[in-house]
């Protein structure tokens, strides 16, 4: 039997059975993204505020994202920016993504392509210029290794092959099954993303030979965490009043678990707060999230 790839942390490692959960958003109109999460990308609202809004998929009533209203919140910028990459929607299958495809067809939507040889995706913008992206994952009998590190490229996507998933089925939303696959953010510095997320935290490493890149994971996942330096150097933290990441969610299988991670992280000399659901943190260029169980 073939062994695992990746690289283990020293110290805690998070459980296999952990998943991402919901990633909270700050747009500047939401009314305006309401419609294009609704319309372009295919989300139901499950609830609704004045001033914000939670949406998931299709017939499901577990939450995805939710989306908070700033007025006047100052769009996010191509380059030069830490924080938010994007978060990345996982579909449950290729033909759910081939319909997508055939959808921002129809509508006119553009939008980028790539094979990641783990996976098939799609890149969008929302309308305050926050990143997304739509994928579906190849069987994990597909994945390929380098030794010990994950084989992960970005190659051009055949579109035309992919399109032959469809079928005779029209896209109708996101189908029930849909969750947050990934986040991937932008960082000054892979060694103290390592030293955070891969000890502190307790992630896996699969993938670190991608220039500029390194992504990390649990359960031999090909990644539930991507970090880059390519805002290139001098990258500004976002300001509270810009469209941005609020916050994303890291999903143990208990609430135990979601201690013992937080009680890595403080360890490591992180601060670590408790809160209502499980424990906020900030990673060291201010993005935040919360572990829970």
């Amino acid at each position: 039997m073939e062994s695992p790839y990746g690289k283990r942390p020293r110290g805690y490692r998070l459980p296999d059975a952990t998943r991402l959960g919901v990633v909270r958003l700050q747009v500047s109109d939401l009314a305006r993204s309401l419609a294009f999460y609704e319309d372009v990308v295919g989300f139901q609202v499950t609830d609704r505020a004045t001033d914000r809004a939670t949406l998931g998929a299709q017939g499901d009533s577990i939450p995805v994202m939710e989306i908070l209203e700033r007025v006047g919140a100052a769009p996010a910028p191509r380059r030069g920016r830490l924080g938010l990459f994007h978060f990345a929607i996982l579909v449950p299958d290729r033909a759910s993504l081939a319909r997508f495809v055939a959808h921002l067809s129809e509508l006119g939507v553009s939008a980028g392509a790539a094979d990641h040889l783990v996976s098939e995706a799609l890149y969008l913008q929302d309308p305050d210029g926050l990143g997304i992206e739509v994928y579906a994952d190849r069987p994990r009998g597909a994945w390929r290794r380098n030794g010990s590190e994950l084989a992960m490229e970005t190659k051009p996507l055949d579109m035309l092959e992919l399109a032959r998933a469809a079928g005779d089925q029209r896209w109708s939303g996101m189908p029930a099954g849909t969750v947050i696959g990934h986040v991937h953010l932008h960082v000054a510095d892979l060694d103290e993303g390592t030293t955070f997320f891969h000890h502190a935290l307790g992630f896996d490493t699969t993938v670190w030979s991608y220039p500029g890149a390194l992504f990390l994971s649990a359960g031999d996942y090909h990644h539930h965490l991507g970090l880059n330096t390519w805002a290139g150097p001098g990258a500004a933290r976002p300001k509270p009043d810009d469209a941005r990441l609020l916050e994303w969610e890291i999903r143990t299988p208990s609430e135990g678990d979601a201690d013992a991670a937080a009680d890595s992280i403080a360890a490591a000399g992180y601060v670590v707060t408790r809160a209502e659901r499980g424990w906020l943190v900030e990673d060291p260029w201010g993005t935040a999230f919360r572990i829970s169980g």
